[in-house]
């Protein structure tokens, strides 16, 4: 036999047993009979489409009584809500003012654009001037260090 013939036959002998079902001892399992899947597959409850809603509750209604009381506890179940969220920091005045620099600048030239007004060379001169000082500003103030009240371990500093 060739090499090439001893691959197709392996390999017909993959795809001849590629429905087949493992018989395994539970010895040879390397998890718990716990976690073993069920054969059975289990069944979805989908919900109706919303034209369909008030015959559904209506059904469920006459059923159970109250359809309602059982309808929050499922609901919130799977629901994850996240904490809110921590306050911005406060910002001190020069950041403040390279922020309405940044965007000020351009701002006011968009604006004066779009209006048609006639801009003196000083009024683009500055418009332009407070974008750039704007940002060296925050890049100048951004820091490469850690913050001052990150304890002794700062995990991975790049």
């Amino acid at each position: 036999m060739t090499p090439q013939s001893d691959e197709d036959e392996v390999w017909r002998q993959i795809v001849a047993s590629f429905n087949d079902t493992a018989e395994r001892d539970s010895a040879d399992q390397p998890w718990p009979d716990s976690e073993n899947v069920p054969a059975e597959p289990t069944h979805r409850v989908v919900k109706p489409a919303a034209d369909e809603d008030a015959d559904v509750e209506a059904e469920l209604g006459s059923r159970d009584g109250d359809g309602d009381e059982g309808d929050d506890e499922e609901e919130d179940e799977g629901h994850f809500e996240p904490p809110p969220p921590p306050p911005l920091p406060k910002l001190d005045l020069p950041t403040k003012l390279a922020w309405v620099a940044l965007f000020g600048g351009p701002a006011y030239l968009l604006v004066a654009a779009m209006a048609n007004w006639q801009m003196e060379g000083w009024a683009l001169f500055t418009a332009v001037a407070a974008f750039i000082g704007g940002f060296v500003a925050l890049v100048v103030r951004m820091g490469d260090g850690p913050p001052n009240d990150s304890g002794w371990d700062d995990g991975a500093v790049l």
